[in-house]
């Protein structure tokens, strides 16, 4: 089931070989004049370059071919040869039934499906996730959904930064604090009866009172140390490959650490309606670093360097020498590329994925073509197969990234609650949902924040930055989540209605959809957009294209709902209408879902 474009498309693209000119410029896009035209072709210009002749002429002669075509009312040429296409009644009418009989509403599935892994979320261990872990954990939820629509097999992991430098920082900040668990810690150490199975079910009552108010508060001390202390950074990369050897001292404090920073985490996660398939981290892949090591020894890619082994990875051509993979620190630890390193090839042998995706902050581009030419030059992945789909930064008026009042980085926790502060406002200030139970108004508060909040990073091309304003993005007016999901609550109010009419013999039910008005047209024109949103989504990497359907669809809906009387129409207008105004909403609510945006039942 083609959608009307490229349904067209082929059309003309078929005409234009007809008359001996090449077919692929017969693309057909969207008329730049809705008032002349549902669609154009301007391809008759670039064949008139190609073989000299006048571009008129060309388009008149790609024009004849077409005449006839019963899905078009009118083929015209307009200015130096420009071929305008108007859709017949009957075929905008057919294309409606479609889509209004479509369990997905007019989305095709991808012709080849692939295992697609999707690394987003990345919070670290032992600190609260902050604002900049915003984009990265909205993109990369709606790139998982996205995908999975389309018909992959998609994996969705939160990729924990859990095992590296700062952990050893932690240790030792939290050992110097507390005398009590530097003790516990020594005393673990020392002990040479625990097992394995020991390690995995201990929890000494030591480190109990460890909370991740300490770790967040200890973790800037410990890092402004270790960057202007030598001994002090020295101890914290000896404690780190204590942890990696696993030393029970190290590593039960290191479990406590993850165990209090889960808890926080998944309640963040949860308030934005995001979820994983995986909760792994870097410790996950700690047992495959060791023979990882030898293979890429083995390979002749390890290059000692200062006491530290690297793999180089510049190539002939680079405009720019890239630096070499750090694998195993001075130390003999892991770093933090060797991780990633690892789970490229854990990923490998588990999901064996055929591409995976990093929504990962654009700022770490670097890092990600050095693991990634590494990942290649070891056969752990071949070129193109890993993707970095990075993001801008979310700033503050001031053009920086955002920050609290006092000029601290702005926990994602506290945004939330500001966002549903500021939402629970406008719901009264709007008089929405005050007559509604309070759990209900609660819910409801939720999700019209979360909408402010992902609308108002995905309506942007993610390799872009954007000035955060939560008056604006949390209003019910202009191109906001809010004003979405009132258009579509609004829909589902009219519907009930006419469902309760239809019930009481008061008029029709919906019924097969006709087209006759100028706001019915351009309303089933923009359902008929809807797959080349997401294949244009799909192929970017860029969840904004789904954005801007769904606010043209509200638009669209709500120039139809003016002009054209619904519940009030005669009965077979008003049947065909109801068909349209279901299939919107259907089409909305699931463009809104790909999002990661749930509408409530009312407001």
């Amino acid at each position: 089931m083609s959608d009307l474009k490229r349904a067209l498309g082929e059309a003309v693209e078929a005409a234009f070989a007809a008359v001996g000119l090449p077919a692929e410029l017969g693309r057909v896009t969207p008329s730049d004049r809705p008032d002349l035209a549902d669609f154009q072709s301007n391809g008759a210009l670039a064949a008139a370059k190609r073989v000299g002749k006048n571009p008129r002429e060309l388009a008149a002669a790609v024009a004849a071919r077409l005449e006839g075509d019963p899905r078009l009312a009118a083929v015209e040429i307009a200015g130096p040869g420009f071929i305008n296409l108007k859709l017949a009644e009957p075929a905008l009418a057919d294309r409606a039934n479609q889509i209004a009989a479509d369990p997905r509403v007019g989305a095709e599935l991808v012709p080849q499906p692939r295992r697609v892994l999707v690394d987003y979320g990345g919070p670290n261990v032992a600190k609260p996730m902050h604002v900049g872990h915003l984009r990265s954990s909205i993109l990369g939820e709606s790139l998982k959904r996205l995908y999975r629509f389309r018909g992959d097999s998609v994996v969705g992991d939160a990729h924990f930064g859990d095992w590296g430098y700062q952990m050893g920082l932690l240790i030792g900040a939290v050992t110097d604090e507390d005398p009590a668990i530097a003790a516990e810690v020594a005393a673990l150490n020392a002990r040479a009866d625990l097992t394995p199975a020991d390690l995995a079910s201990l929890e000494p009552a030591a480190f109990a009172g460890v909370e991740l108010a300490d770790l967040d508060r200890l973790y800037p001390e410990a890092a402004a140390k270790g960057k202007a202390d030598p001994a002090y950074r020295d101890r914290a990369r000896k404690l780190t490959a204590e942890l990696q050897a696993r030393r029970p001292g190290a590593y039960l404090l290191w479990r406590r650490f993850a165990k209090v920073t889960k808890v926080a985490l998944e309640r963040d996660f949860h308030a934005l309606g995001v979820d994983f398939d995986l909760w792994k981290g870097e410790s996950d892949v700690d047992h495959l670093i060791e023979p990882m090591v030898a293979d890429l020894d083995a390979k002749g890619l390890l290059v000692d360097d200062q006491g530290a082994r690297i793999v180089r990875v510049s190539r002939e051509g680079d405009k720019r020498e890239l630096p070499p993979l750090l694998v195993v620190s001075s130390e003999g630890s892991a770093m933090y590329g060797t991780t990633d390193l690892a789970t490229i090839l854990d990923r490998r042998q588990g999901f064996d994925p055929q591409l995976v995706i990093y929504a990962v902050d654009q700022r770490q581009a670097d890092h990600f073509e050095i693991v990634f030419r590494a990942a290649c030059l070891a056969g752990y992945a071949a070129e193109g197969q890993l993707q970095h789909v990075g993001f801008g930064t979310m700033n503050g008026t001031d053009g920086k990234p955002f920050k609290t009042r006092e000029g601290g980085v702005l926990k994602l926790n506290d945004l939330i609650r500001m966002t549903r502060d500021k939402a629970r406002e406008r719901l009264h200030e709007a008089g929405l949902g005050e007559d509604l139970p309070p759990e209900e108004f609660e819910d409801i508060a939720a999700k019209v924040a979360v909408a402010a909040l992902k609308f108002a990073d995905l309506q942007n091309f993610r390799g872009t930055s954007y000035v955060f304003d939560l008056d604006r993005f949390t209003s019910f007016e202009g191109k906001t989540g809010p004003y979405l999901l009132y258009q579509a609550v609004r829909v589902k109010s009219l519907l009930r209605r006419a469902d309760q009419e239809a019930k009481e013999g008061e008029g029709a039910a919906a019924g097969p959809v006709a087209v006759a008005e100028p706001a019915e047209r351009d309303l089933v024109l923009t359902l008929d957009a809807f797959d080349s949103a997401l294949t244009e989504a799909y192929d970017r990497y860029a969840p904004n294209a789904v954005a801007e359907h769904a606010y043209r669809l509200a638009q669209s809906f709500s120039r139809f709902y003016a002009a054209c009387p619904i519940l009030a129409a005669e009965p077979a207008v008003r049947a065909s209408r109801l068909t349209l105004a279901q299939t919107t909403l259907r089409q909305l609510e699931q463009a809104l879902d790909l999002l990661g945006i749930a509408v409530p039942e009312r407001m």
